[in-house]
């Protein structure tokens, strides 16, 4: 049976601060108890409700804010990985979500979790393709991600040929 919970954290995949929430009793028990993410759902707990839910509304609108930013940061960037390939041209290995947030912060500087980027499957081709990320309260924005084998030079005509594919992209879409 399903335990009642107010959380004092934000909880992936549960709820948010100062949400009444329902969670099996071992991870109760062993994960949000102990980790202070969430208390019973008592008296004493509903009345902490209220103050929860208007720190998070709060905390929200300065989450939106940095959002934003770090969307407009992101906006147009790309990233590029070279990839161990066979000589029949098939990659070994896949590019991850863990893998697309590592290049973030090393080719521009920008801290992303993992869980922020948005794969269905990990990349298993090279190539040119485009990754949309999802940042807190609900701001997404899209980046390309391009895969080349490894010894593979980019020339400036292809690096113009995929902003004109994507610019095309955008036209086509706001249309």
């Amino acid at each position: 049976m399903a335990t009642k919970l107010l959380l004092i954290e934000d909880v992936l995949g549960l709820g948010r601060k100062g949400d009444l929430v329902q969670a099996k009793p071992g991870y109760v028990r062993n994960f949000l108890v102990p980790q202070k993410l969430a208390v019973i759902a008592d008296k004493r707990a509903l009345g902490m409700q209220l103050r929860l839910q208007e720190e998070r509304q709060k905390k929200a609108v300065e989450d939106r804010r940095e959002a934003e930013l770090q969307a407009a940061l992101l906006k147009d960037k790309s990233i590029t990985t070279f990839v161990k390939v066979a000589h029949d041209g098939h990659m070994y290995g896949s590019v991850s979500a863990t893998d697309v947030a590592d290049l973030l912060l090393a080719q521009h500087g920008i801290s992303l979790d993992k869980h922020a980027v948005q794969l269905k499957h990990a990349v298993k081709k090279t190539g040119v393709s485009e990754v949309t990320l999802k940042l807190p309260e609900g701001i997404t924005v899209l980046i390309t991600l391009k895969v080349y084998p490894e010894g593979y030079v980019e020339t400036e005509s292809e690096e113009a040929s995929v902003e004109a594919q994507s610019t095309d992209a955008d036209q086509e879409g706001s249309s």
